[in-house]
């Protein structure tokens, strides 16, 4: 096991790897811009460097600033968290270099699950069942044109380099799709620096469905239930649920089946989520890989009673995987409480909080790192809590959510709090009839 690991992250995500180093007795060093000097990471890590300005291209993204301050601690891990640096192949292959343990992916499974139109190719041949799409990149407009001839509109241009939402635009119809071609593609060059566009069929009435796997260093795999991540706005996911009110047993065993087919076929080391669209038959399709803890990971250990981030480690640390698969016993809900506000486009609202207080009570969980008198910065995700609701029923989790909201008081800045309790009482949510644009009919109530 290791004697120290380095968390190269920040917020709620830094807390909760310290919570868990500590329940196992391994020390921890806190990485922190100037401007979280204040932040709950730094008071509660082992110890704790400063590795540079605000902006996190000149912090959290400025690699030899992060293994310098691997390398004075004498840590012999990192944890990358999720974003920033977790999914870097460069990144990886320089901790590598430093004999410095990288919590998560090698760099070539980065950069082979990273790559979209590559990672659908290597599933394809692994026999996981994928979205009907162009072979490749696409060389031109016309072959784009040809191939959706061939599909059938509508059809998705998908930025190969893309995330988040980035470089995507659904074509309905012929005449749309020179427009759609030029600015999917200029998007994609101004975020990535890469305009490579593939197509794939557009998937109507879709539902995004992950399923959480974890694979050890023999080449073992197992996987730990799903989890609906449909509830998005812009492709940021709002509020996440295990198990999916669209799920049945049946076509839990064939994703699950799928995703663990896909993990040992790459022999994939780490915790990692393979992610599916399912259509309105149930019909699923690889969409990506996520080669990293998820945001929402805290309601599958919830359901499971299981640690993720503890067997993240294990794993990276060369122990194996139990090799059973995990199915849920309760019913789980996240919401991401956000520094936003929701009645003006969700636009983000940092600054100072003047009061906090944090519900609580049986089967409710808060991962945070906010505080009375904390400010939040402007230069980071604006994500400053998840609440999440665990019972025996989605009914139940459901109860559970709107108490915990009512109960959470956030003052000084505006937050996605009242979002959260209109949508725990929206009649298809209720009734857990969604899909993944259900937020392009939803609107705040007065």
């Amino acid at each position: 096991m290791f004697n120290k690991i380095l968390i190269a992250n920040r917020g709620e995500i830094a807390m909760r790897i310290i919570r868990t180093c500590k329940e196992m007795g391994v020390k921890t060093v806190a990485v922190y811009s100037k401007a979280d000097a204040d932040s709950l990471h730094v008071r509660f890590a082992d110890e704790a460097v400063c590795i540079g300005p605000a902006p996190s291209s000149e912090s959290y993204l400025k690699i030899p600033n992060i293994i310098a301050a691997a390398e004075i601690t004498n840590a012999d891990a990192i944890h990358p968290g999720y974003g920033f640096l977790s999914e870097n192949a460069k990144f990886s292959k320089i901790c590598e270099e430093h004999e410095i343990k990288f919590i998560g992916a090698s760099a070539s499974m980065i950069d082979q699950m990273g790559d979209k139109a590559s990672a659908k190719a290597t599933m394809k041949a692994a026999g996981v069942p994928t979205i009907p799409g162009s072979e490749g990149l696409l060389e031109s407009l016309e072959e784009a044109g040809t191939i959706a001839k061939e599909f059938g509109y509508p059809v998705m241009l998908k930025a190969t380099a893309g995330g988040g939402g980035k470089g995507m635009r659904a074509v309905w119809k012929e005449d749309e799709l020179q427009k759609a071609w030029e600015s999917a593609r200029q998007e994609a060059k101004a975020a990535f620096g890469n305009d490579g566009m593939y197509m794939e069929k557009l998937i109507e009435e879709p539902r995004h469905i992950e399923i959480q796997i974890v694979g050890d260093s023999s080449g073992k795999a197992c996987h730990l239930s799903e989890r609906d991540c449909s509830i998005q706005r812009r492709h940021q996911k709002l509020t996440e649920e295990t198990p999916s009110p669209f799920m049945t047993d049946a076509l839990r065993k064939k994703m699950g089946e799928a995703a663990v087919k896909a993990a040992e076929y790459i022999k994939y080391e780490g915790a990692g989520t393979i992610e599916f669209l399912v259509d309105k038959h149930r019909n699923f399709y690889f969409m990506e890989m996520n080669t990293r803890i998820q945001v929402e990971h805290p309601i599958t250990e919830q359901v499971i009673d299981f640690d993720l981030i503890c067997e993240q480690i294990k794993v990276a640390a060369g122990e194996k995987i139990s090799g059973k698969h995990y199915l849920p016993k309760l019913h789980s809900i996240e919401c991401r409480i956000n520094a936003e506000d929701p009645e003006n486009g969700f636009r983000p609202s940092p600054g100072l909080i003047s009061n906090l207080h944090l519900p609580g009570g049986h089967g409710v969980r808060i991962d945070t790192h906010v505080y009375s008198g904390y400010v939040i910065p402007p230069h980071y995700d604006s994500m400053i809590a998840k609440l999440i609701t665990t019972a025996q029923t989605r009914e139940g989790a459901i109860s559970k959510m709107k108490r915990a909201l009512e109960e959470f008081i956030v003052e000084g800045i505006k937050t996605t709090i009242p979002f959260h309790l209109q949508l725990m009482s929206d009649p298809a949510y209720v009734k857990g009839e969604y899909t993944t644009k259900f937020m392009e009919d939803f609107s705040m109530e007065d």
